[in-house]
């Protein structure tokens, strides 16, 4: 169970965290926080700041890891988020979606079993997305028949890539 008021989950997660350069500034903040709240931390790149360097090359190894559950979530971040949602839904038992408010962050986990976050380095502030970050792991799927009824049909899709 979780405590969603304070945002914190109760027992530290195993997260992955990826981004390109138009998200590694806030990629960076996001580590030192994560582990600071006693996180462990998995990073998938870029480790360096390339501008050149591709948002794929990070984000699809992060979005496997997360669902083959080498990791528990994941936050994919490039410059607007969207690339990196794109990118991390192509992987089959990913489930990504561009977050930047604090209702579906946790909307997205309790209806619809979201295990990727994604952000815009260049579209949200360092606190926002932290505080969102923390929302999205103190959230759990309901489980609620309504919505489990609805990430079958979503699973079942998947089934005939």
């Amino acid at each position: 169970m979780s405590n969603l008021k304070s945002g914190v989950p109760e027992t530290p997660y195993r997260i992955g965290i990826a981004s390109d350069h138009g998200g590694y500034e806030l990629r960076q903040y996001l580590i030192a926080m994560l582990h600071g709240a006693g996180h462990e931390v998995v990073e998938f790149g870029n480790s360096q700041f390339q501008k050149d360097d591709d948002y794929p090359d990070f984000v699809i190894p992060l979005a496997r890891a997360v669902a083959h559950g080498d990791v528990q979530r994941g936050v994919a971040i490039c410059g607007s988020g969207v690339g990196a949602a794109v990118a991390a839904n192509k992987v089959v038992g990913a489930r990504a979606c561009l977050i930047h408010d604090s209702f579906s962050a946790h909307q997205g986990v309790e209806d619809d079993n979201l295990n990727t976050l994604c952000l815009g380095g260049r579209v949200i502030g360092h606190s926002l997305a932290w505080e969102i970050v923390q929302i999205f792991l103190a959230a759990r799927f309901s489980g609620a028949e309504r919505h489990s009824r609805r990430l079958s049909k979503v699973l079942e899709l998947e089934q005939t890539r």
